[in-house]
């Protein structure tokens, strides 16, 4: 389901603009569609009235709760069921946080990341991404929306900003408090800054070799490190918000002195914020996890030289860190539960 189609039915069942306002808010808030005044019959038309339930129903269906998996740091990571039998996940963080998703898998195949592992196999509507937000809300406040969890938000380009857009001005998020990550697709510095809503950026730099971003984001758009912190410090002084450039750091591979060289070349003097994120090991992996202490001396070493660091730990280490292993886990696991559903069901029949 998209927005501009939600819009479009209560448009035709008689809902005036602000009708649809309270209708749409309600909904951004996980309330009733109908919440917001005492008497809904002396306010909005009979028609609209009627078509509520089943609407409610309807936008309910979009995103529903699979599983909740507690971490130990206050965060939550979701499995979100869809509609058609796709999952998805979304992080509840610490501090009224929450990370969405913009795809069923994802296109880009970063070799670190567990979402890309099997491709795109769908995008998700504006009404499935907002969805998860309401789903969230459900659960806790939210005030904090980051762009990202499983897919790359640019190969969903228009369904992305038209959430954006609807959580920037109905949804009652701040717009720097609304974070769009990408792999650093052209079109998204043209086509952020004519938006309504202008959220915030984040980038996913990972390197600063040319030659290596190739290998460790095979799909991504071939621009030079230098180049897309270009275009990311032109977005950041437009908006008067710092763009964060985000870094995964792989043991012996962008830990060496010579990526915190290139680090400094690139960031310092930049209206920027590195976040350092050390990598979510996985079984069978080629890629090692650095010990905090190392972690933690690299971040300290950037601040001191010029660069704005933050070492961050993925929320929910404890429950399927990375994006993407939750739902990988979950789908291995069906078969193996349908295979004893049929092995018992067998010796019943005996």
């Amino acid at each position: 389901m998209q927005i501009a189609s939600l819009r479009q039915r209560l448009q035709a069942l008689g809902a005036k603009p602000e009708h649809e306002r309270r209708i749409l808010r309600a909904w951004l808030q996980g309330l009733p569609l109908d919440a917001g005044c005492r008497r809904a019959e002396d306010v909005l038309p009979r028609t609209v009235r009627e078509a509520l339930p089943a609407l409610q129903a309807e936008l309910h269906a979009l995103a529903q709760l699979q599983s909740e998996h507690p971490g130990a740091d206050g965060s939550a990571r979701l499995l979100v069921g869809l509609q058609g039998g796709d999952s998805v996940e979304s992080v509840l963080l610490p501090r009224d946080g929450l990370c969405i998703s913009s795809q069923v898998g994802c296109a880009v195949g970063c070799v670190f990341c567990m979402t890309g592992r099997d491709g795109l196999l769908r995008q998700l509507g504006s009404a499935e991404i907002v969805a998860q937000v309401v789903l969230g809300r459900m659960h806790r406040h939210v005030k904090k929306v980051v762009f990202m969890g499983m897919g790359e938000p640019a190969h969903n380009l228009e369904n992305v900003l038209e959430a954006i857009d609807l959580l920037g001005t109905l949804g009652d998020i701040g717009h720097k408090n609304l974070v769009f990550s990408t792999v650093g697709d052209p079109r998204v510095f043209e086509r952020l800054p004519q938006g309504q809503v202008k959220p915030a950026l984040a980038l996913s730099l990972h390197t600063t070799r040319a030659d290596l971003r190739a290998e460790l984001l095979p799909r991504a758009p071939r621009m030079a490190p230098k180049a897309l912190v270009g275009l990311g410090e032109a977005y950041a002084r437009a908006t008067g918000y710092p763009i964060q450039y985000q870094w995964t750091l792989l043991e012996g591979i962008n830990d060496t002195a010579e990526e915190l060289d290139g680090i400094v070349r690139l960031l310092k003097g930049k209206y920027a914020i590195m976040n350092m994120i050390p990598y979510n090991a996985t079984e069978n992996d080629r890629f090692c996890r650095p010990a905090w202490e190392a972690a933690e001396a690299i971040a300290r070493q950037l601040h001191r030289r010029g660069v704005l660091t933050k070492l961050r730990d993925s929320a929910g280490q404890d429950v399927e860190g990375g994006c993407g292993q939750l739902r990988a886990r979950i789908q291995a696991e069906r078969p193996v539960r349908m295979q004893k559903r049929n092995q018992a069901s067998r010796q019943d029949a005996v």
